[in-house]
């Protein structure tokens, strides 16, 4: 039996990045569906948060992030440009030219069944600190490419109807909160929510407990 969860995942979070490789192998060798379901970072969907952090907070994030690419072993650097903008006279609440196109980008290539090699391809991209401006150029049309995705049928859709896709990252976003949690990445998992990439582990067993099964083994009988 093909074992299926939610993945809540954003294009501005590194730790979004940083668990999609364990993601992808977990599908590539297990018999395992992610259903992937983009949203706006809370930078746009509440800027306030950011707001009203004590400054410890952002101070402790940055060692992390770069702490934690480290022990997986991929390549980091936040990214440039950031893909949410933000000015100091209004922080985040500005035109954001980068990540909505991005995540809508998201929901098109999960239409097509390959949302997770592309988030794993975008984001590295715009991560990995292998390429400087990733929003220029082929580097996006590229990325597109080896997800298995048509660069230009997969952009033409997203332009062509952006209220759409707008709709289907809101509604995602709904579902995220009423699943439990509202951060990134987030795993539902039998209607259990898995915030955060620490959790990968704690999904997997969750899964091995309800019966995941290698890609190839033969079936079990009761």
């Amino acid at each position: 039996m093909t074992l299926s969860y939610d993945l809540y995942w954003s294009f501005r979070s590194p730790y979004s990045y940083m668990i999609t490789p364990r993601l992808l192998k977990l599908e590539a060798e297990h018999d395992v569906r992610c259903d992937v379901r983009p949203v706006y970072p809370l930078a746009v969907r509440t800027p306030e948060f950011f707001e009203q952090q004590d400054p410890l907070w952002l101070r402790y994030f940055m060692v992390d992030v770069f702490r934690e690419a480290a022990f997986r072993g991929l390549p980091f650097r936040w990214p440039r440009p950031d893909p949410v903008q933000r000015d100091e006279a209004h922080g985040y609440r500005i035109p954001q030219p980068y990540i909505h196109r991005l995540t809508h980008l998201g929901v098109a290539a999960a239409e097509r069944g390959r949302g997770l090699p592309f988030l794993a391809e975008v984001s590295r991209v715009i991560w990995s600190g292998e390429v400087d401006d990733w929003h220029e150029g082929d580097h996006l049309a590229r990325a597109t490419e080896r997800a298995g995705l048509d660069w230009g049928e997969i952009t033409a859709a997203v332009d062509a109807d952006p209220e759409r896709f707008r709709a289907i990252v809101e509604k995602n976003q709904v579902d995220q909160r009423d699943a439990g949690h509202w951060g990134v990445p987030m795993m539902v998992f039998g209607g259990e929510p898995f915030f955060g990439q620490d959790r990968f582990d704690q999904m997997v067993w969750r899964m091995q407990a309800a019966g995941l099964a290698a890609r190839g083994a033969p079936p079990t009988s009761d």
